[in-house]
């Protein structure tokens, strides 16, 4: 097509150039780019292209820069006055021309000198070109104009990408990347912490985001990644870029860039708060428009809330760190995913979890039903897309075993008080004068009590009511009032540290000193101060802690109760796992009870407890605690029967030395049977029974509970105290819920089948 002569004449120097000022020049391509990316005819563009240029001559820029020429520093009296657009070869169409400018050349003449011409060339750096130039160019005047050493990168094409996995925890497969920015390595600019912060100094931080996400289309579609792409925005710079885009909309920029917008997920990041919801609510419906999701980054961390959540109905959630490393171990930590899981499934959202980095968390995070995740062990950043994620992570998805939830009655014991509302008081010292701490408890009339600190470490208690009514009497202010306040504090008052336990308050509420139910207590950690609770607070934390224990757990060993239990086995079973189903009872245990006392009989069961934690494996083996003398042992462990006979020795041993000497010595005792009768009841022996699920032979846990107990039957009649059968179900179309028929294996001598 035939070239307007306005905005183009030959160059023997650059071949087809245009003479415009270096901040019209990206202007122009900025519009050049939103029409080419809108599909726009040629003579569209061209018309485009003509009055952008005679725009440019008409109010031509001379822009005073500091150059460097061979080397050296420039005289300031040259100024760039010319940038020519210069191509490789001559485009033969002027859609070509995008993909044939790969430099600027900049004509430099003195100022008041003409006898002088300068020249230079500026190369643009890979993975920065044109289109880059003018995303930069086209944001504000802080970037273009800027001379700190983040929007120099900005300009000059430090910036650029690498790519980490998000991997389907179901399959095993890469389901996405997320992009994430670098500045030039081995510099203090490298990581995506240091830019933030030196965007947000330099006043550019909603520029730089937009920045990152045109570099990270780009070279997501020059590496030929075919995949979803996560890119990271944060709400305001979302706002911004689709207030600004002017025609050149994201779907747009992606086709530009060789990437569909189906497969571009925006994931919010929050580093303040939603200034504008109504705004980034209109943003969002334009982004979904043109194809793209929606992704909400950090669930979480404070800033990300669940308000947030609800506004924007985000496609995707991903799941802050903090609630997903040791899961497998926290017990709190996995309420909490349940609880975002429930909400995710009310409405209709995708959860991501973040910061995987361990075996035990990923199977935990599969078996809770979070379908995809992000972390380390799933592979770490890289410069382009990956087709398979790390060995040691596909392993632990391809691990078909039931991971251990943790259970929250085995961890309720310690820390209880972290949940609890302390008053954050203001605090005195021991030179702190009466009339002070009258003031500040009138100042604040909640206060019941008033510590007194030495440094952070707390060394007396100021009853409110005792201290006033002293400060109320006769001539006290007179007499007293500047004196120091030590004389009236509690110089031993009642401090408690966040992570005691359950058994520490219990002492304290059954301690002969009641002062803290007028006092209150003080609560610390690691012996600095933090706050006051109450006498209430503290009796209603024992409460709710023995509430909650004895309803998911056993009191006595704070093992899992009937409840975990029941859900556990049923897990196993919808899994297709198969497992072994060990319940554990002692023989001859009432008469022992009877004979030595509760409290001896409790050492016993306690006993059972310890062992079988000892020698379960805690990631692949759960243990529950039924009651009285039953237990149930859930075993994946391929080596289960070693562990249940050095289960079974070892108890032997150690329960004999409960006895005196001389049942020790007659090698039992006499008590009363069930009927009232006397007779002699050998020593105390621990039985286990074990029913071997096959996946397929059973569908409900009350099934295989009724296989172990009738395994346990037989066990107690064996001498080894051990007997394990094939649990098998006489119809399978019919639920029976009565006892289920055992299919004896190849006798006692079986071991190697049972392990295999």
């Amino acid at each position: 097509m035939r070239r307007p002569a306005s905005w183009c004449r030959p160059s023997r120097r650059c071949g087809p150039a245009a003479a415009i000022s270096a901040k019209a020049c990206a202007r122009w391509w900025a519009a050049v780019l939103g029409l080419l990316a809108e599909g726009r005819s040629n003579k569209d563009i061209a018309e485009q292209m003509g009055t952008s240029v005679r725009t440019v001559e008409t109010h031509r820029l001379h822009l005073r820069r500091k150059l460097r020429i061979d080397g050296q520093a420039a005289p300031a009296k040259y100024a760039v006055a010319h940038a020519d657009v210069c191509c490789r070869h001559a485009p033969s169409d002027v859609a070509e021309f995008p993909a044939a400018a790969r430099s600027v050349s900049f004509r430099c003449h003195g100022v008041g000198v003409t006898s002088r011409q300068l020249c230079m060339n500026v190369t643009i750096a890979p993975g920065h070109d044109s289109a880059l130039q003018a995303v930069v160019a086209s944001l504000s005047p802080a970037v273009r104009d800027g001379t700190g050493p983040l929007v120099r990168l900005m300009r000059g094409g430090g910036l650029h990408c690498v790519f980490q996995p998000l991997a389907d925890l179901r399959e095993g497969n890469v389901y996405a990347h997320e992009a994430l920015i670098r500045g030039p390595a081995g510099t203090p600019l490298h990581t995506p912490d240091r830019l933030l912060e030196a965007a947000l100094a330099e006043g550019v931080l909603q520029e730089f985001e937009l920045l990152c996400v045109a570099i990270a289309l780009r070279q997501w579609g020059a590496s030929g990644g075919a995949g979803r792409l996560f890119v990271n925005i944060s709400a305001d710079a979302l706002v911004r870029g689709v207030s600004l885009c002017r025609g050149m909309t994201l779907a747009g920029a992606a086709r530009a860039a060789g990437v569909s917008a189906e497969n571009v997920v925006l994931e919010i990041t929050e580093h303040e708060r939603v200034s504008d919801m109504a705004s980034l609510r209109e943003s969002l419906k334009q982004v979904h428009a043109c194809g793209a999701r929606i992704a909400l980054d950090d669930f979480g961390d404070g800033r990300s809330s669940l308000r947030l959540w609800s506004e924007t109905r985000p496609d995707f959630v991903k799941i802050d760190k903090y609630f997903v490393r040791d899961i497998s171990a926290h017990p709190g930590s996995l309420q909490m995913l349940q609880a975002i899981k429930g909400i995710a499934d009310a409405f209709g959202t995708t959860l991501i979890a973040e910061g995987i980095e361990t075996q035990d968390d990923l199977r935990a995070l599969r078996d809770l039903g979070i379908p995809y995740g992000q972390g380390y062990l799933l592979g770490r950043p890289g410069p382009g897309p990956r087709g398979r994620i790390e060995a040691p992570a596909l392993d632990a998805v391809r691990d078909r075993r039931v991971a251990i939830m943790p259970h929250r009655g085995q961890n309720a014991r310690p820390g209880i008080l972290r949940n609890l509302l302390v008053v954050h008081a203001p605090t005195a010292t021991a030179e702190t004068s009466n009339d002070t701490v009258a003031g500040l408890f009138k100042a604040h009339p909640e206060l019941h009590a008033l510590p007194v600190l030495d440094g952070a470490r707390p060394v007396a208690l100021i009853n409110r009511q005792q201290f006033m009514n002293h400060y109320a009497t006769l001539y006290f202010r007179e007499v007293h009032g500047r004196k120091a306040c030590a004389a009236f504090a509690n110089p031993a008052p009642r401090v408690v540290e966040l992570d005691c336990d359950v058994d520490q308050l219990v002492g304290i509420l059954t301690s002969q000193d009641q002062r803290y139910l007028s006092d209150g207590f003080i609560v610390t950690d690691n012996g600095r101060y933090v706050g006051l609770g109450t006498g209430e607070q503290l009796v209603r934390s024992v409460t709710e802690a023995r509430i909650e224990a004895a309803r998911h757990a056993n009191p006595l060993t704070f093992l899992p109760g009937n409840i975990p239990i029941s859900l556990h086995m049923q897990r196993l079973i919808d899994s297709g796992t198969e497992f072994v189903a060990c319940y554990a009872d002692l023989n001859h245990f009432k008469p022992f009870n009877d004979y030595y006392g509760y409290w001896r009989g409790d050492q016993m069961i306690r006993l059972v407890a310890r062992l079988a934690v000892a020698h379960c494996d805690a990631q692949r083996d759960f243990i529950g605690h039924v009651g009285g003398d039953d237990f149930m042992l859930l075993f994946q462990s391929g080596d289960w029967l070693q562990r249940c006979q050095r289960i079974v020795e070892e108890f032997a041993r150690e329960a004999f030395q409960l006895f005196d000497d001389a049942a020790r010595a007659d090698g039992g005792i006499w008590a009363e049977d069930r009927h009232g009768v006397k007779r002699f009841f050998p020593c105390t022996t621990l039985a286990i029974g074990a029913a071997r699920v096959v996946p397929g032979t059973m569908r409900h846990a009350e099934e295989v509970a009724n296989a172990a107990a009738l395994a346990k039957h037989e066990a107690k009649g064996c001498a080894s105290g051990l007997a394990w059968r094939t649990a098998e179900r006489t119809d399978p179309l019919v639920h029976a819920p009565g006892p289920v028929p055992l299919r004896a294996w190849q006798g006692s001598g079986a071991t190697a089948a049972a392990s295999a």
